[in-house]
């Protein structure tokens, strides 16, 4: 029996050489050497393309290689009753908070004002908010959200979050339900996007979110990039209700060259980096759920179909 690695990465030697070490027992294949179908038992996969597990007969599970799970779910023809397993990799959520915090710190403590201060060779203090009163709500406070929320607020800033439901994170206080997005937003200075893309946080981020953030707020989007209007989010800046975004997630990715979120002088753009999944960390759970599933126990994080993540 074997596993299949399906992703436009060039990663797949690294991932071989990996699994060899680790299951040396399991055959490793990388798409598009598939060979006979009927040997797949595990797909490891990111973006794996509509039709495609389907074709697999004898399938036991399908391994994300990526926290998210929409990129699995866009498929229409998901064979039925194989367990969807997301990916919860102490790395990748170091990353994602890595990533937050900068981009609010950058916020904080005006960085684009003295870069471009720089430009013009302007010596000039400005004036300086503490943290404590800097509000920031982090929007989605499972694995990664949660890590990002305790990181700020070690830093002194004023931490809140939101959750679809009523949720515990250690004196940090969560928002929950929908009836309370816009009171969550209206104390957000600085509004982190840590959310899993479903049919209710699609253009979660629109004009009327962007409205009830203090003026000049800014905005952090790490979830996906269908959950943020785009058109709005740029009227938004260029009227001044917003200060600021760092975008790491895209509707279209590649970004497309005539986007003008490339060039706004508001926005900072980087290419789907804020976590970069690493074989030598992320392979333990997808081995340690291989061998749970040989001993006839089920797979840990394993998504919930009705909530779609």
């Amino acid at each position: 029996m074997a596993l299949l690695l399906k992703t436009s990465s060039d990663r797949g030697p690294w991932w071989r050489a990996e699994f060899e070490k680790a299951l040396p027992d399991l055959e490793f294949r990388q798409f598009p050497a598939v060979g006979d179908p009927k040997d797949i038992e595990f797909a490891l996969v990111w973006q794996p393309g509509p039709g495609f597990l389907r074709t697999l007969p004898r399938l036991k599970a399908i391994f994300s290689l990526g926290a998210g799970v929409d990129h699995i779910f866009a498929d229409p023809q998901l064979p039925a009753n194989v367990p969807i397993v997301r990916l919860v990799d102490e790395q990748l959520t170091r990353q994602m908070t890595e990533y937050a915090v900068l981009h609010a710190l950058r916020f904080h403590r005006q960085a684009a004002r003295y870069e471009a201060q720089q430009r013009a060779k302007a010596w000039r203090e400005l004036p300086q908010k503490m943290t404590n009163e800097r509000r920031v709500g982090v929007m989605g406070v499972g694995e990664i959200g949660g890590s990002v929320a305790r990181a700020l607020k070690s830093l002194g800033f004023d931490v809140a979050g939101w959750a679809r439901g009523p949720r515990a994170l250690g004196g940090i206080p969560v928002f929950a339900g929908a009836g309370r997005l816009y009171e969550f937003l209206g104390r957000s200075d600085i509004a982190v996007c840590v959310l899993p893309l479903t049919p209710e946080t699609e253009n979660i981020l629109d004009a009327r979110a962007f409205a009830a953030m203090p003026r000049d707020g800014f905005v952090i989007n790490i979830g996906r990039g269908k959950q943020l209007v785009e058109t709005d989010l740029l009227a938004a800046l260029d009227s001044g209700q917003l200060a600021g975004a760092a975008l790491d997630v895209f509707r279209n990715e590649p970004l497309p060259a005539a986007s003008a979120l490339w060039t706004h002088p508001k926005v900072v753009v980087t290419p789907h980096i804020a976590a970069i999944t690493d074989p030598r960390s992320a392979l333990a759970q997808v081995v340690a759920n291989i061998k749970r599933m040989r001993r006839g126990e089920p797979p840990l994080n394993v998504v919930d179909l009705e909530r779609g993540y």
